[in-house]
């Protein structure tokens, strides 16, 4: 994406420098062959001088590199930049700028170099809220960060969204800052920049403090496995659906474990699983009978066998022999109430 090398720019905007600014710059930003960043403390000790001294070498240095009539010659290049950055989107986190703008992983500690001597450019530091980002429009930076502030504080705890649908509330918000007629590759990019805002591995967009987006173990992979598949699952399929969406090998007597122990689902079958969000209630059959009919008042036989059915999978039988077991009386018009 970029007409030049990062390398050979760093290496010519730092050729007039001291030795010492120039040693210090390379260290503090990895420049070296290794590309280790060192930190101020680490500088320090090996001149025997104190951090702080080393923070106005390296301050001093990239003042001294902005003055320079190298930087002067190179200011194409860093138009070249700003303009990849710009076309990106203006404001990007510093992650996705990298991805997106340098060739290699060895180029990155030089793209950040350019990006921090290049008056083009101004960054955030890390928050709360955000991650690291770059930006060349401050006005621009203030907008995508209200609208994603916004957009978090619309969103229900755990609820998941597709990624067209996620995008077209994320413009909804732009808009009301005075941002739009941005195409999605660019919202997606700033959707990057927010540290509460993510999405799992299934590409669906919540809360980042969503057990359904941060997917921490097996419970989570199980969760969005019946997710995706809509329907009951045993948790043999589930184990073998979470291998096959997710690369993940589970055991299946470790998935029916876990699936026990969560209370997001509820058995409803032999080995059978369905989530609570779908409006099945946990219990065994004479509790899944008995909260029927408080919500509904007495059914007949065949109404109960009907409801039950909705929410187990199991036999007319096994309804029947529910309702005569002393928690529930037959009226004289033949339906069923709750014994008192």
């Amino acid at each position: 994406m970029l007409s030049f090398s990062p390398k050979s720019v760093t290496k010519e905007l730092l050729s007039e420098l001291p030795d010492r600014s120039r040693r210090v710059l390379v260290d503090r930003f990895g420049l070296s062959a290794k590309g280790e960043e060192r930190t101020l403390d680490a500088i320090g000790q090996e001149y025997g001088i104190t951090r702080e001294r080393i923070r106005q070498i390296e301050n001093h240095g990239i003042a001294t590199v902005r003055d320079s009539e190298t930087y002067s010659n190179h200011n194409t290049t860093l138009e070249d930049l700003k303009r990849a950055v710009s076309a990106l989107g203006g404001v990007l986190a510093e992650h996705t700028l990298l991805s997106e703008i340098a060739k290699s992983d060895s180029d990155h500690n030089h793209v950040i170099f350019l990006l921090t001597v290049g008056h083009h450019f101004e960054d955030r530091r890390e928050n709360a809220d955000f991650k690291t980002r770059w930006y060349t429009d401050e006005q621009l930076a203030e907008q995508v960060e209200n609208a994603l502030t916004a957009l978090y504080e619309s969103l229900e705890s755990n609820r998941l969204t597709a990624e067209d649908e996620f995008l077209q509330m994320f413009a909804k918000f732009l808009k009301q800052e005075g941002v739009k007629g941005r195409p999605d590759e660019v919202l997606a990019r700033w959707l990057e920049i927010s540290k509460r805002i993510g999405k799992n591995p299934l590409g669906e967009w919540g809360r980042m403090e969503s057990p359904h987006v941060r997917i921490k173990n097996t419970r989570d992979f199980a969760y969005l496995t019946l997710k995706r598949h809509g329907s009951p699952m045993h948790f043999t399929e589930v184990a073998s659906g979470i291998e096959k969406l997710f690369g993940r090998e589970t055991h299946p007597a470790t998935t029916h474990n876990e699936l026990i122990k969560d209370n997001r689902f509820v058995l409803v079958g032999r080995g059978l699983y369905a989530l609570k969000e779908w409006g099945y209630e946990p219990g065994v059959v004479r509790d899944v009978i008995s909260g029927i009919i408080e919500r509904e008042g007495p059914l007949t036989r065949e109404e109960i066998v009907d409801r039950v059915k909705r929410e187990r999978y199991v036999k007319d039988a096994t309804i029947a022999v529910n309702l005569q077991n002393g928690m529930f009386t037959r009226l004289p018009d033949g339906k069923y109430t709750i014994s008192k």
